[in-house]
């Protein structure tokens, strides 16, 4: 099976190689017979959507993997827990009409919720959430409780609707797992667990790769 594994950051996935026992020597490898290919785009849904989509032009991939990290915005998800994102949305897309926001579907401009397209055999027991994609996280009380009246996230990241846009104009299937690494609410950095939501992160995914077939 040939396999992309998309990240935004390195740090996100270096404990990769060590958990699956194998040298850190590139992004490219081979393990139990599958092609593995880590991409690194970067921060941001620009960036992601760029590199994202010239990876997937130039190679025949079985299917593309967003893994990173993620803030939540339910206590009902643990830091650490590592999830599956169903369905994400472009939070920010679309216009101000005074005290309203108007998405650019509500506008007939265009998508903003993109779901994930993904086969049977490639399916998790991993707990299902909503996303959303933002270019500015959240961090203040009043925002916070305005997406979440509006939209009814779990989580939230900065690149997981454009993995998902891209994937599906490519027609390649698309998985995207994130640990969470903090509740989104007035920022205090004192609360947040990168390493851990990183740890557990890596964790799953060697396990994923020992058993997929």
């Amino acid at each position: 099976m040939k396999i992309l594994i998309v990240v935004a950051t390195y740090q996100e996935i270096a404990p990769l190689f060590k958990k699956l026992g194998i040298p850190e020597k590139g992004l490219s490898f081979t393990y139990q017979a599958h092609e593995i290919d880590i991409l690194v785009t970067g921060v941001g849904m620009v960036a992601t959507a760029y590199a994202l989509g010239k990876a997937i032009e130039s190679q025949n991939y079985d299917i593309a993997i967003n893994a990173g990290i993620a803030g939540s915005f339910s206590k009902r998800l643990a830091i650490g827990e590592v999830v599956q994102v169903k369905k994400d949305i472009l939070a920010e897309l679309g216009a101000e009409d005074d005290e309203e926001f108007l998405s650019l579907e509500e506008m007939h401009l265009g998508e903003v919720e993109f779901l994930e397209q993904l086969h049977d055999v490639f399916q998790t027991d991993l707990k299902k959430v909503t996303a959303i994609t933002v270019n500015k996280v959240h961090g203040n009380e009043d925002s916070i409780e305005d997406v979440k009246e509006r939209l009814f996230p779990q989580t939230e990241s900065m690149e997981g609707a454009a993995f998902f846009y891209a994937c599906e104009e490519a027609g390649v299937a698309g998985m995207q797992v994130r640990a969470i690494s903090n509740y989104v609410e007035k920022r205090n950095k004192a609360n947040w667990n990168i390493p851990l939501a990183v740890k557990n992160l890596n964790e799953w995914l060697s396990t994923y790769l020992k058993v997929l077939k």
